[in-house]
């Protein structure tokens, strides 16, 4: 039996600590060995105040986890890769392509597995939705991706920042989404984004997409929403339709001594990574960030109303 992968992880913040750490602890062939952050530490592991210290305080790890925000991520990544570590990046991969593009040649020619997650993706549902729309003829796909931005992410100043992506943060999943489900590659053709003027990054976008067959895909995520929240895609064909829902309070209801639908798509990807690093392969999917890019490049901004969190 092959001995576990002993893993660093980065950024010690509430999704590391609800979903990555457990995660970790539960898979088979994964052992989390250290931890770099600057104000947190977990009991019985090797902390330490940054990916350098880590890296030369346990030079026995093999595979690196990323989970800072997504605007101060490469430079760790490169470094981690260059010391010859796996690595695993939370969603989303990059600030930018190009970023992203730039560490999958470096772990090509650094012989290293690189892992570029996608949690929704995991997700039970998306393969029974795959399997709905792949022996049907779609006509149309419309997203609803609506949340309340100071029940999810409050304080965090950084998401508005730029490359901290906003309303993008949850919408890309919803885009991880889509893009797993349908075999027909999509295209961006406009986006309407509302900045407040306050604020770097939208708090609310509207997409119209089309497959290359020429199905269209609309998406609207906002995260103004006030009493029950949205996640869904909306796939039809014809007369027939699919509703495929993820709920982030769902780990919010669940009973003790169930898993959660987030949890069990944790779990999934760590398998998931194990399996990359052994077989000495790598996952680098980036369509769903290509369509955030591309609403930037094509899209039209409007400034709105301030927006403070604290309300």
């Amino acid at each position: 039996m092959s001995h576990a992968i002993r893993m660093g992880l980065v950024g010690l913040g509430k999704i590391a600590r609800d979903e990555h750490l457990p995660a970790i602890a539960f898979t088979e062939g994964a052992e989390l060995v250290a931890i770099a952050s600057r104000n947190a530490e977990v009991e019985d592991v090797a902390s330490f105040p940054d990916l350098t210290a880590m890296l030369a305080g346990r030079p026995d790890i093999e595979a690196v986890i990323l989970c800072q925000p997504p605007h101060v991520r490469y430079e760790a990544a490169r470094a981690a890769l260059l010391a010859g570590k796996h690595l695993f990046l939370e969603k989303p991969p990059g600030a930018t392509l190009s970023e992203v593009e730039a560490l999958i040649r470096l772990a090509r020619q650094q012989g290293v597995s690189l892992f570029a997650s996608w949690h929704s993706r995991y997700s039970a549902s998306v393969s029974c939705a795959r399997q709905w729309c792949t022996t049907r003829r779609l006509t149309r796909v419309q997203i609803d991706w609506k949340e309340d931005v100071r029940r999810w992410h409050p304080g965090q100043d950084w998401i508005w920042e730029a490359g901290g992506f906003g309303v993008f943060d949850p919408g890309i999943n919803a885009l991880s989404i889509l893009t797993a489900v349908l075999d027909d590659n999509v295209r961006l053709i406009d986006a309407t984004l509302q900045v407040p003027a306050n604020r770097a990054t939208p708090i609310a976008v509207d997409m119209a997409m089309a497959t290359a067959g020429g199905i269209p895909v609309a998406a609207t995520f906002d995260w103004r929403q006030t009493g029950p929240q949205i996640w869904q895609i909306m796939f039809e064909a014809g007369d027939e339709t699919y509703r495929f829902v993820q709920g982030g309070e769902d780990a919010a209801h669940t009973l003790a001594g169930q898993e959660s639908a987030l949890t069990q798509e944790y779990r999934a990807m760590y398998r998931r990574f194990v399996d990359l690093v052994r077989s000495g392969e790598s996952d680098v999917d980036v369509a769903p960030l290509q369509l955030v890019a591309d609403a930037y490049l094509r899209g039209t901004s409007r400034t709105i109303e301030l927006f403070e969190d604290w309300k």
